[in-house]
């Protein structure tokens, strides 16, 4: 029987996956039970066309969460006006329940680059990110969600640790985050720091939304394992363990998960969110069990 959904209601503590045209159908279709879709802003930025006709349909049935990719936060250089007006109009055409973007930059005085790039965690580097911050919250009228990246080097020149550098981000600003879970897995494998200290460090009270995906293991010249974030299979069960110890502190959160290349059929990606739920209901029921036993 299909589910009941109200799309106006805030993104729910529950599962959630990336849509993906390959699945457009098939989700208007049969208008499965999930917690919520969320999409790359850069995607829907055109006026019209299918993307939108569908977006359209699965929107006025679900909850969703814009997750954007370009704005640049950490560049050394103005914030694109033009793509934030797009942005804008984008959010106030599907009014999404979370807006995101990452803690990176894309973009140079010679172009944009497909990728999102690391930033040395310094004084000034704060500054400007909390410039930009400020600037895109008070444009689009909302909190903005920052997630943390996935790294496979440190620079030299940092004088605070990731975890502070982004809690002072939030002091300053105000942002929320969003915590993903499979960067602290793949940036503590590749730069050999615990992630479980890592998430023990964060702050958590700050997290609105939390991502889960797979990864691609490789390795360095040295023959130590060097693991990229690709979104290309099934999440690890290392990054499971670490989710369950995530809802663990801070109890059920929406939770993505993200697969953005070698896409599998509806049912494969349905499972992952539905493992993702499981963990979830469980930290639940532990917490009425200890609840009423006090």
């Amino acid at each position: 029987m299909a589910a009941s959904h109200d799309p106006q209601a805030p993104v729910p503590p529950r599962a959630g996956v990336g849509l993906k045209a390959e699945h457009y159908r098939e989700i208007v279709e049969t208008n499965p039970d999930i917690g919520f879709f969320e999409v790359h802003a850069e995607n829907y930025m055109g006026a019209g066309g299918p993307p939108h006709r569908y977006l359209t349909a699965i929107r006025e049935r679900y909850p969703l969460s814009l997750h954007g990719v370009g704005l640049s936060i950490g560049a050394d250089r103005p914030l694109d006006r033009d793509h934030l007006r797009r942005l804008q109009g984008l959010i106030a055409r599907y009014e999404p329940g979370l807006f995101s973007e990452h803690l990176a930059w894309s973009s140079h005085d010679a172009g944009f680059l497909n990728d999102l790039l690391p930033l040395p965690y310094t004084r000034e580097t704060l500054d400007r990110v909390c410039e930009h911050i400020d600037a895109i919250e008070e444009m689009l009228g909302r909190q903005m969600l920052l997630e943390n990246p996935s790294t496979y080097l440190a620079f030299a020149e940092s004088t605070f640790s990731e975890t502070d550098f982004i809690a002072e981000v939030v002091r300053r600003t105000g942002c929320g985050l969003l915590l993903d879970v499979n960067n602290v897995h793949v940036a503590s494998t590749n730069q050999q720091w615990d992630a479980e200290a890592y998430i023990d460090a964060y702050p958590l009270a700050h997290v609105q939304e939390i991502h889960l995906a797979g990864y691609t293991r490789e390795a360095d010249e040295a023959g130590r394992p060097l693991l990229i974030d690709t979104h290309n299979r099934p999440v690890d069960e290392i990054v499971w363990d670490l989710f369950a110890h995530v809802v663990q502190r801070i109890g059920p959160k929406p939770t993505l998960i993200e697969w953005d290349a070698d896409v599998p059929t509806w049912p494969e990606l349905k499972a992952e969110a539905d493992r993702a739920e499981a963990i979830m209901a469980a930290a639940r029921h532990r917490e009425l069990r200890h609840a009423s036993a006090r």
